[in-house]
């Protein structure tokens, strides 16, 4: 297979583009994805045309604009090319269907903005995105707005905030000299992710209706002898992962890297960087795929942040960086980077703006399921920090303490064998315990869950280092000595920011101590984070930067809090009728079958032994009533959760999951002492360790 050539088959890209339309319309059309000009309305009508042509030879008959609403998913409604043209048929898309499309705007989640009533909504074309062909369909990226303007989905903000980070981003380039037509953030989201037999998957309704196991006792062996990180695949997984590579590259996505992760059934796969928009997209896409291609493989791809107990769960580490159209990396510190003016600054802006707006950071990756897999000594913990490394921290530290930077240099290293090649050996490690860990070039932001849009952490990192560049260029601009009034200004946001830096483990236990003696924030359940997005100085910054309006910051939060309470609704009602349709009968049954076998054993003989079985039975009877009463107390607690969104949110956190953990406390137990043919479903056994 050529893999160049599959590569972006079924995408309508730059050379499709090029070869399909005439040179003016693509010169106006590459200005635009290319420069951020406004879009030439007067060019839709032939690039839909050469659009429709070139689906239609892919197979395409319908089209569809593709869009991200408040869901984490993606939408879709497919419209067929046919049209009537007098007694006959004739295939057509125009300028105004590529442009503009007008799905119902009432039935997605608005956060208040939208009334039932008020259903008119419109998706427009985002041409920075390629269209693609998939399944017999063309689908166009879109934006998805309301009919009153308050944006509906997760593409537009990111757009805006890509531009307000473009904006001021070459305001501060320009004091240090530099004209750059454009700069864009960077993503790499690596994707975590499980795989498991499709007939066991069939078997528990925990998965199916929440994405994890609600109840299941860790199997003997897990992770702890460390053997599944980049271990050998299994032929149905490499399968999988293979049928996906090819999949994938045809679609134009970057697959890079695939491997075993730590988890026994658990996998990665990374992409190479794009910009943040087509990385957006590009994820979205990806985790579509991973699930259609799973069932291919008879698999099912779990993107739970944490679908079992026990082990690690799974996240999708976000790496982030700015560049210019040059391909200037601006966070590339260079070789000396205590004497890199630019370099220090940017860092000392992004630093400043992660201290600052901490709270909305941790707010962008909230949700039930990362609520159990941050902290949970697998993911970094629910306080925010950054992670500099040796080289940088020790520069940080000299400009805060008023020290002597000495300088350190990359050292050659070897495993002392003369065939052995030579490596340089970095001035800085790899921090997996922080949330904000500075890697070589970039920014990994590794709190993010494995099923979440990546769209949502970068429109906050695009807006608050906007932020942080534009109240540089407004200290700095005029400045008569600039390089002074650079370094001082440098050296006034580490000192002021100096808490939110933390270069060791963060799994150590004296840390959530020391971070509460700093100030810093730890919101360790959604219901606590999302309320940082209410905060006056929050909204501001999103207002201040064109991201959001007031209305739909207000709107966000109050969807990620009402998710969140159905997120737990689902679960609670799930774990009910399991817990008295499935295990509450099983344990009964296998308890009346000790019973009648101490029965009958005392009826042969009064001296058979029956001890164990008695106390089997005894200690399964006294769990299965303890396991009922606490069920009941779940259905009377969910019952009493107030309508509020807010209240409700935090009585989902701190009494009704707190209800769910004795009950899966108390199945668990019951699961170790019932036997196998009674336990109602399967185990984490024949979860983990079924594909082959």
């Amino acid at each position: 297979m050529d893999v160049t050539r599959l590569f972006g088959c079924n995408v309508f890209g730059d050379e499709v583009m090029k070869n399909s339309l005439p040179e003016e319309v693509y010169k106006s059309l590459r200005r635009t994805i290319e420069e951020g000009a406004p879009l030439d309305v007067g060019i839709a009508g032939t690039v839909a045309n050469a659009m429709k042509d070139w689906a239609v030879s892919k197979g395409a008959t319908h089209y569809t604009h593709w869009f991200q609403p408040l869901t984490n998913l993606t939408a879709e409604k497919h419209d067929s090319f046919l049209e009537p043209d007098g007694d006959r048929a004739i295939l057509r898309l125009s300028g105004k269907d590529l442009i503009v499309g007008e799905p119902d705007a009432s039935s997605f989640p608005s956060g208040g903005t939208r009334a039932t009533s008020a259903a008119r909504g419109y998706t427009a074309w985002d041409p920075t995105s390629p269209a693609f062909v998939k399944e017999g369909t063309l689908y166009i990226p879109t934006v998805f707005v309301s009919y009153t303007g308050e944006t509906l989905d997760k593409k537009a903000p990111l757009l805006k905030s890509m531009t307000a980070l473009d904006a001021q981003a070459k305001r501060l380039l320009k004091l240090f000299g530099i004209e750059a037509r454009r700069v864009a953030t960077t993503v790499g989201p690596e994707q975590e992710y499980f795989l498991i037999d499709e007939e066991v998957y069939k078997k528990r309704k925990d998965l199916i209706l929440t994405g994890r196991t609600l109840f299941g006792t860790p199997c003997a062996r897990g992770q702890e002898l460390e053997d599944n990180y980049f271990g050998a695949l299994k032929p149905r997984v490499s399968a999988f992962m293979r049928d996906l590579d090819e999949t994938l590259w045809s679609y134009g996505v970057f697959s890079k890297t695939k491997h075993n992760e730590v988890a026994p059934a658990q996998h990665e796969l990374a992409p190479v960087f794009a910009t943040a928009n087509i990385a957006v997209d590009a994820n979205q896409l990806t985790m579509e795929l991973m699930k259609k291609t799973a069932e291919k493989h008879h698999l099912v791809c779990l993107l739970h942040e944490k679908p079992f107990e026990g082990i690690n769960g799974s996240g999708k580490h976000n790496n982030w960086s700015l560049s210019t159209d040059s391909g200037l990396n601006l966070l590339d510190p260079g070789e000396t980077p205590e004497r890199n003016l630019r370099f220090m600054l940017i860092l000392a802006c992004i630093v400043a703006a992660v201290d600052d707006y901490q709270g909305i950071l941790r707010a962008s990756v909230a949700s039930a399921g990362n609520d159990h897999r941050l902290g949970a000594d697998e993911a970094p913990p629910a306080i925010i920090s950054v992670y500099l490394g040796d080289q940088l921290g020790a520069i940080v530290d000299s400009i805060v303490m008023g020290r002597t930077y000495v300088s350190k240099r990359p050292v050659p290293g070897s495993i002392g064998v003369p065939s052995s090649p030579i490596f340089p050996i970095d001035t800085t490690d790899r921090n997996r315990t922080s949330p904000f860990a500075f890697t070589g070039n970039k920014f990994e932001f590794r709190m993010l869950g494995s099923q979440a849009s990546v769209a949502d952490p970068n429109i906050v990192l695009n807006t608050i280092a906007a932020q942080a560049f534009s109240d540089a260029v407004d200290a700095l601009e005029g400045a008569k000595d600039f390089e002074k009034a650079c370094r001082a200004y440098t050296e006034k946001l580490f000192k002021q920011h100096y808490r939110i830096i933390f270069n060791y483990n963060g799994y150590g236990p004296d840390w959530e101590k020391e971070a509460e003696r700093r100030g810093l924030l730890n919101n360790k359940t959604t219901a606590d984070a999302a309320g940082e997005l209410l905060k006056p100085e929050n909204i501001a910054v999103f207002v201040r930067q064109g991201v959001y309006t007031e209305k739909e910051v207000l709107a966000r939060a109050d969807i990620v809090l009402e998710n969140y309470v159905k997120t737990i609704a689902i679960e609670a009602r799930t774990m009910i009728e399991m817990a008295r349709r499935e295990i509450f009968p099983a344990v009964s049954a296998y308890i009346k079958e000790l019973c009648e076998g101490i029965a009958a054993r005392r009826a042969a003989c009064e001296n058979l032994p029956i001890t164990s079985d008695m106390g089997t039975a005894e200690s399964l009877a006294r769990l299965n009533d303890d396991f009922l009463s606490a069920v009941e107390t779940l259905e009377e607690d969910l019952k009493n959760v107030p309508s509020d969104t807010k209240a409700a949110a935090g009585a989902m956190a701190h009494i009704v999951s707190c209800d769910m953990e004795k009950v899966r406390a108390l199945a668990d137990g019951m699961e170790r002492l019932t036997a196998a043919k009674y336990w109602p479903f399967p185990t984490y056994f024949e979860l983990l360790y079924s594909v082959r």
